[in-house]
C-alpha cells in the first residue's frame, strides 16, 4: 500500500519542527519557510502546503523549494510509518538483566563510574573480546532495539580503525530510557559515559544520544516519549565555546529547555571529564544550575540592577518649573521631543538648554540643518553673553540689533572649547556623492568627544531621502528608535525638535502628543514630550511650555498648569516665572592675587 496523507502526521510534523502556521482553505501556511527561514528579511508566509494533496512550495525566488510532504519529513528527520520505509532489525532479547563482566567494571571504574551504575545501565563487554564495551539501548517498553560498541584500549592517533561503532540495523533511540524514573526533568548528554556520569552523581533521568551530535534520526523515534517530560536539560559536549546538541534540541523539542552554563564545565569538555577531575558535586552543580534558554534579549528581572531613580544622573534644562516636574532634569538615557509651531522659538529654547548643559560641565553635539553653523553660534553666544555684554546697533530702518564684541567672544569660545560640537552642513554640500548618515555621525561624536547631550533640529531634516509619505513615517520611527538606543547605550540625553502636524483644528485647541507631525511611533518611543508655543489668548507672559509626556515620573504640566515663559528679545534668553536671568561660566574669571586683601 502507498502512503495516505494523515492530518495527525501533518500536525505531528508542525509540532516537531516548532513551526507557527495558519490555515487558508486547503492550504497550511507556515510563518517562516522551514528551508530558507524567510531569508535575510525574514519574509513571512511564503511557504504553504496543501493539506489535501501534500504538495508544498516556497514562493521566495531565492528558495523555491517544492515537493511532497514525504520529502519534507525526510529532509527534517521526521519519521513517517511508510510501507517502503526502512524496517529496523529485530534484535534477540535478553532473557534476564545483563550483568557486566570484570573488564567492563574495571574500565568504567577507571572513568569514576561505579559498579552499581554499570549494572543499572547493563553495560558489559564480550568475553572473547574483553576490550570491546557493549552499550545496550532499551526502548520505553524495555525492548533491546539498538546497540553500540566502544574500544576500551583505543588511543587517538595510534590505534587503527574506529573507537566506536553501532550494530547494523538497529533503531536509533536514547541510551538509558528504561532507567528514567519519572517525567519531570530529562538530562540529555552526547556520550554514554556522560549520561552514566550524570547518573553516578545521583541525577535521575540521564540519557545520551546514540550517534553523536550530527545524527538526529533518534528524535523522530523518541519524540512521543520525550513529550512526556516537563523539562529537558541539555548537557552536550562543550567545544570552542559552543555546546553540541543544543541548537537542534531547542529547535525541535516542545519541552522547556535548559542548558548547562559554560562556566560550570570548569574548563572541561563533557560530564565524564568533569566527574573524573572534580567529582560528583561538580556534575550535580552542572545540572542544578542549568539555565532556561530565553532569547538573548531576555533576562531575569531579579538580575536587573536596581538604581535609585532619584539619584540617576541628569542634565538640568535650566527651567525651574520643568526641572521640578522631571525631578531634576532630563535623565541620561532619555529622549526629549520638543514641538511647537514654526517661529515660536523651539530652536532658541533648545540652544539655551544646550548652553545650560555646558554650564553644568556636559559636552553637547548640535545638528541644525536649517541654520548655518555661524548663525547658530551667534544665536547661542547672544544667550550666553548676558545683557551687559551685548552691544546694540541701529540700522537705517530704526531696527535695533545686538552682537557680542570680539573680546567677549574669545572668552566664550574658550569656555565651550572641547565641550560644544556642531554638524558641518557645508560638508554635505562639498561632498554630494558621499553618503553621510546622521545617526553614525552622532555615535562617533559621542565616542570620540564624550558628549552627553545630543540636540537635533529637526526630525524632518534629519531624514534621508524618501519616496513616499509611508516611507517617511517608517524612516522617522526608525531614526527616533536609533536615537533611543544610542541614549541608553552611551548614557546620553537627546533633545529632538519636531514640528506639529497640520491638524485642521481650531488654533485654540490644546496641544497633545498626537499633534506631533509624523508617525505616532515617534511620541511612543520618546520619554518626554514638550510643546513650546505662544499663548492662545492675551497673557502677561509671552510664551508657554507644556509637559505632555513624562515617562519616568508621570507629572504633566498642561492646560492651567502650563509653565508661563518669558522671552528677552535682546538676549534671546527664555526664562520661567521662577527662573533668574542666566549667567554663564565664561564670566567667572579666576580671582587674581592682587584682588585679595591680606589678612594680616
Amino acid at each position: 500500500m502507498s502512503y495516505e496523507l494523515k492530518q495527525e502526521d501533518i500536525s505531528g510534523f508542525v509540532s516537531f519542527i516548532g513551526a507557527e502556521t495558519k490555515h487558508k482553505g486547503d492550504e497550511l501556511q507556515f510563518k517562516l519557510c522551514p528551508y530558507c527561514n524567510g531569508g535575510r528579511n525574514k519574509d513571512q508566509y511564503t511557504f504553504s502546503m496543501n493539506e489535501r494533496t501534500g504538495l508544498f512550495n516556497c514562493a521566495r525566488g531565492t528558495c523555491g523549494r517544492k515537493g511532497h510532504f514525504i520529502q519534507l519529513c525526510r529532509d527534517f528527520d521526521f519519521h513517517l510509518d511508510l510501507d517502503n520505509e526502512r524496517k529496523y532489525t529485530e534484535f534477540p532479547q535478553p532473557e534476564k538483566r545483563i550483568v557486566p563482566i570484570e573488564s567492563a567494571y574495571a574500565y568504567l571504574e577507571s572513568r569514576c563510574i561505579s559498579r552499581k551504575t554499570a549494572e543499572r545501565y547493563q553495560v558489559t563487554a564480550f568475553k572473547d573480546r574483553p576490550n570491546v564495551m557493549w552499550f545496550p539501548f532499551f526502548d520505553e517498553d524495555k525492548r533491546l532495539v539498538f546497540a553500540k560498541f566502544r574500544r576500551m584500549d583505543f588511543k587517538k592517533g595510534v590505534s587503527k580503525g574506529s573507537k566506536e561503532w553501532q550494530q547494523a540495523g538497529g533503531k536509533p533511540i536514547l541510551f538509558g530510557m528504561t532507567e528514567c524514573e519519572d517525567f519531570d526533568t530529562l538530562v540529555i548528554t552526547e556520550g554514554q559515559l556522560d549520561s552514566m556520569s550524570v547518573a553516578e552523581a545521583g541525577i535521575k533521568n540521564a540519557v545520551s544520544v546514540p550517534s553523536g551530535k550530527n545524527n538526529f534520526q533518534w528524535i523522530a523515534n523518541c519524540m512521543n516519549w520525550i513529550r512526556k517530560f516537563t523539562t529537558v536539560v541539555v548537557f552536550g559536549d562543550l567545544e570552542n565555546g559552543k555546546m553540541s546538541l543544543l541548537d537542534e534540541i531547542t529547535k525541535k523539542f516542545p519541552n522547556r529547555i535548559r542548558a548547562v552554563r559554560k562556566q560550570d564545565y570548569l574548563g572541561e569538555k563533557d560530564a565524564n571529564a568533569i566527574l573524573q577531575k572534580f567529582g560528583v558535586e561538580a556534575v550535580r552543580d552542572c545540572v542544578n544550575n542549568a539555565v532556561s534558554l530565553n532569547a538573548e534579549c531576555v533576562k531575569s528581572l531579579a538580575d536587573v540592577s536596581s538604581p535609585n531613580l532619584n539619584e540617576l544622573q541628569r542634565i538640568e534644562t535650566g527651567i525651574y518649573e520643568l526641572d521640578e516636574a522631571l525631578n531634576g532634569g532630563i535623565v541620561l538615557g532619555q529622549v526629549c521631543l520638543l514641538s511647537g509651531k514654526r517661529g515660536d522659538g523651539k530652536s532658541t529654547l533648545m540652544s539655551q538648554m544646550a548652553a545650560d548643559a555646558i554650564q553644568q560641565g556636559y559636552g553637547v553635539f548640535i545638528y541644525s540643518a536649517e541654520l548655518p553653523d555661524y548663525h547658530f553660534k551667534a544665536w547661542m553666544n547672544t544667550q550666553v553673553a548676558g545683557e551687559e555684554n551685548l552691544v546694540g546697533k541701529q540700522n537705517k530702518y530704526g531696527t535695533m540689533s545686538y552682537y557680542v564684541q570680539d573680546d567677549v567672544q574669545k572668552k566664550i569660545d574658550k569656555w565651550y572649547s572641547g565641550k560644544a560640537f556642531i554638524f558641518d552642513n557645508a560638508y554635505t554640500d562639498e561632498h554630494p556623492d558621499e553618503e553621510v548618515k546622521l545617526i553614525d555621525v552622532i555615535e562617533q561624536t559621542i565616542k570620540q568627544n564624550g558628549v552627553q547631550l545630543i540636540c537635533v533640529d529637526n526630525l524632518m531634516t534629519a531624514m534621508e531621502s524618501v519616496r513616499s509619505q509611508n516611507e517617511l513615517y517608517m524612516a522617522q520611527g526608525k531614526f527616533v528608535g536609533q536615537l533611543k538606543k544610542l541614549a541608553i547605550k552611551y548614557k546620553v540625553a537627546v533633545i529632538l525638535i519636531a514640528h506639529p502636524r497640520k491638524t485642521g483644528k481650531d488654533d485654540d485647541h490644546d496641544f497633545d502628543s498626537d499633534d506631533v507631525a509624523g508617525s505616532a511611533d515617534i511620541t511612543n518611543k520618546v520619554d518626554i514630550v514638550l510643546n513650546y508655543s505662544r499663548p492662545k489668548r492675551e497673557q502677561a507672559y509671552q510664551r508657554q511650555l507644556t509637559l505632555e509626556k513624562n515617562r519616568l515620573y508621570g507629572i504633566l504640566l498642561k492646560g492651567e498648569n502650563a509653565i508661563p515663559m518669558y522671552y528677552n528679545a535682546k538676549t534671546k534668553q527664555i526664562t520661567g516665572a521662577r527662573t533668574l536671568p542666566k549667567r554663564y561660566g565664561w564670566q567667572d574669571d579666576p580671582v587674581r592675587v592682587d584682588d585679595i586683601d591680606v589678612p594680616f
